[in-house]
């Protein structure tokens, strides 16, 4: 069997063991990047495919009569026609909870630096502003304790309850909001999100995105918040309206924002969230998930799905 990694660049920096993944297979080819009129030659005489970010659509994955197993390197399948797959008999198999430590101190190392206003006083150290002042300390920024805060989660998996743990750790408050699929109840313990975001202190976004989900925080839901709370968004960047996300907080309405996910990826230089001006906004570049340990359990997941697919139990298979 022969089989290709079409994006290895998007995970490994050299820095990672494949050795355990080389040795699923007896061909293996390992491409850094693969542009798109590349693909189908690529992906032709081989029976394995892995990728990140590289799209097998309908049309690709027509031109690949051998192929068997497509591996993503991400827990999404957002880029790959899983349904034309499944005519060809073609199983897709994703990467599961191996982001997880990573990602929640991803997030928490946003909610921290904006309650301790941290930015803005290591801004003051360097503009001279602690060597000029009168007293032992600055006092400029408002500073905020993550004990005692009420913060909303939307997403009840792995990410949405390891986050709360260590949110209960730090003292807050946590409610989950109701699932946003369309057939889901609001329960007592789970209330409706439009319900639930006046509580808030802070809200953080772990549900996938969906026809339902796009766009889910838009002017109206971010009015709802209160004046001052914090939102942090590590899942994916189309959940939240990034215009309406940067208004409010050129406002103030918003306390603070954390965002590591944007639409599309990479941004174009004129994005909305790429802005100068937007105050108490910490954007980071899609790294939430990019610890070396979590990029090396990609790696251990796709080797585990294609060891599943050869013994004739195929593991995490996604469905169309």
């Amino acid at each position: 069997m022969k089989g290709v990694f079409l994006d290895l660049n998007t995970v490994d920096r050299d820095d990672l063991d494949l050795e355990p993944l080389r040795a699923t297979l007896p061909h293996w080819t390992f491409l850094a990047q693969t542009r798109p009129e590349a693909i189908a030659e690529q992906i032709r005489d081989v029976e394995v495919v892995v990728t990140n970010k590289v799209v097998l659509d309908r049309k690709v994955l027509a031109q690949a009569p051998k192929l068997r197993l497509i591996c993503a390197a991400a827990t999404g399948t957002n880029n790959i026609d899983v349904a034309a797959a499944a005519e060809w008999n073609i199983s897709v198999c994703n990467a599961r909870d191996y982001a997880t430590d990573s990602v929640v101190q991803h997030l928490f190392a946003f909610l921290l630096t904006l309650v301790t206003r941290m930015d803005a006083y290591r801004t003051d150290v360097r503009a001279g502003r602690w060597s000029a002042s009168e007293q032992f300390c600055l006092l400029d920024h408002p500073i905020r304790t993550l004990a005692g805060m009420h913060l909303g989660l939307i997403g009840h998996g792995v990410l949405g309850q390891a986050t709360a743990a260590m949110a209960r750790n730090f003292g807050m408050r946590v409610t989950f909001a109701a699932s946003q699929r369309p057939d889901a109840a609001a329960t007592a313990d789970r209330p409706a999100l439009d319900a639930l975001l006046p509580e808030l202190d802070a809200l953080s976004l772990h549900c996938p995105l969906t026809a339902h989900t796009r766009h889910l925080l838009d002017a109206r839901r971010l009015a709802l918040l209160p004046a001052g709370s914090l939102v942090i968004n590590t899942a994916r960047g189309a959940l939240v309206d990034p215009t309406a996300l940067a208004d409010s907080l050129r406002r103030g309405h918003l306390g603070g924002a954390g965002i590591d996910v944007l639409e599309p990826e990479p941004p174009p230089a004129e994005h909305p969230l790429l802005a100068p001006d937007i105050p108490n906004l910490l954007l980071t570049p899609h790294t939430a998930w990019a610890a070396r340990s979590a990029r090396q359990q990609v790696l251990d997941e796709i080797r585990a799905n294609i060891e599943a697919f050869q013994a004739g139990t195929p593991r995490h298979q996604v469905q169309p």
